[in-house]
């Protein structure tokens, strides 16, 4: 039951969509919840409200809602959307000149929020419906949410009985008294996100890792069919009581509990507990997480603290890129300056891993990829101009292609490069050579090596 006393406040501050984004004025920052908890009715509502506000700056985590705001307003001149990382919604109205990106190290949003950015003067998310003792749960999404409530001035709650309720953690709930308002929605699905079907390359790839991986090792997987690999195999390998500490918990988690292979028996921090900061995957996903004691909720700021990662013992982490250079730097964020998603938690569990003790990070790509004109290696003399570097040449500790593990710690400009060239595809090895020695970090002595594994 409902406590009296929070039953009857709840009823006191629920009201209609409408009725809550009245308190958003022209030239206001609103901050909206990471992912599937963002709002939306309450973006609805405010775009029927488009008339009226000129000015709003909305600021978005992988806007995985429908961006009602931005379809009712081409011009942007009364809504205009903020990302701190880009999903393929948001690049739709990058596109159009409607969004912009926000750079930021994803450890460090919390922090950013509450003392670096435009203050958000409304904080609006969907979470799951209140409990007995007036929490609402932030679900799928607890990142930074608690930060931009503690820095707004309202606080707008949807409600939808879709969103799951995922224990934690820290500051991965809000209690009524926080709340402004409460809007009971009509309970529309969350966005799902199927897990992709890993191809020929990626699955090779999946299994150089397999092959580095043992009982007892902390996992963090990134988003793509590379992580969907590894899961797949691991659910079908031997390993054993492994865990679980990730910024983003997708279906390969899902997978690998179902077959028995993580227990968290070993970990440092959080034993027996699978850590998380957001989820997206399919409904089975959202399914197993709700109210389930086993899986815990964080803010980005613990989950993703290369400090934490570090103190971790056997953390493996698996991410993936775009292009990385001859000298080790990796952009995972753009091609050339075409903007495709953001900086994320790869750098900071790419440091967090390394320092683990017994520690690896990997970051993998396919060895090339396919253009109108044929395919293009991923492996570049240098990145393509204008190409952001997500993690440096000095942070980099393993790349990995369907050819092989390139180990970059400990190795000078033309170690780096002969170990590189020796995972990129056989098709593009010369002509990388030759580049190489033009750059002056190619020396006589160099192989020009096949398939190698680190």
């Amino acid at each position: 039951m409902i406590i009296d006393f929070t039953k009857d406040e709840y009823k006191t501050k629920l009201v209609s969509a409408d009725e809550a984004v009245k308190v958003v004025n022209s030239g206001d920052w609103v901050e909206y919840a990471f992912g599937v908890n963002a709002p939306n009715e309450l973006d609805a509502a405010l775009a029927r409200r488009k008339d009226e506000l000129v000015g709003v700056n909305i600021r978005c985590d992988i806007g995985a809602m429908p961006h009602h705001t931005n379809d009712a307003d081409p011009t942007g001149d009364h809504f205009y959307w903020n990302s701190w990382h880009c999903g393929g919604l948001d690049r739709t109205y990058y596109k159009k000149g409607l969004l912009s990106y926000v750079p930021m190290k994803f450890h460090e949003k919390p922090f950013m929020v509450r003392n670096n950015c435009t203050g958000a003067k409304v904080c609006m998310f969907t979470a799951s419906p209140m409990d007995r003792h007036g929490y609402f749960s932030f679900g799928s999404g607890a990142p930074a949410t608690m930060a931009a409530i503690e820095m707004a001035d309202y606080v707008l709650v949807e409600v939808n009985e879709n969103c799951p309720r995922v224990l934690g953690g820290n500051q991965e709930c809000v209690h009524l008294s926080q709340v402004t308002h409460v809007v009971e929605s009509s309970n529309v699905a969350l966005p799902t996100l199927p897990a992709a079907n890993p191809s020929p390359e990626e699955q090779k790839i999946a299994s150089y890792i397999i092959e580095k991986l043992y009982d007892g090792c902390c996992l963090q997987l990134g988003i793509g069919g590379i992580p969907n690999a590894v899961g797949a195999m691991v659910a079908k390998s031997d390993l054993k009581d492994l865990g679980v500490h990730t910024e983003m918990y997708v279906d390969a988690y899902l997978e690998m509990t179902t077959a028995g292979k993580i227990t968290g028996k070993y970990k440092n921090i959080d034993k027996y507990k699978q850590v998380f900061s957001f989820a997206m995957g399919t409904q089975d996903l959202y399914d197993f997480i709700d109210d389930n004691p086993g899986v815990i909720s964080y803010s980005v700021d613990y989950t993703n603290s290369p400090v934490v990662v570090a103190k971790i013992d056997d953390f493996v982490s698996i991410n993936a890129c775009i292009e990385v250079d001859i000298f080790g730097q990796v952009c995972s964020e753009s091609v050339g300056t075409k903007h495709i998603s953001g900086t994320g938690g790869q750098l900071d569990f790419v440091e967090g891993a390394y320092k683990s003790k017994n520690g690896q990070s990997f970051i993998c790509m396919t060895s090339t990829f396919n253009t109108p004109k044929g395919p293009v290696s991923r492996i570049k003399p240098t990145l393509t101009p204008g190409a952001i570097v997500t993690s440096p040449r000095t942070a980099t500790h393993m790349i990995v292609t369907e050819y092989g593990i390139a180990q970059m710690k400990g190795k000078s400009t033309w170690e780096r490069a002969e170990a590189l060239i020796g995972i990129a595809h056989p098709d593009f090895r010369e002509t990388l050579i030759k580049d190489a020695e033009a750059m002056g970090i190619w020396r006589s002595s160099n192989k020009k090596g096949s398939t190698k594994v680190a």
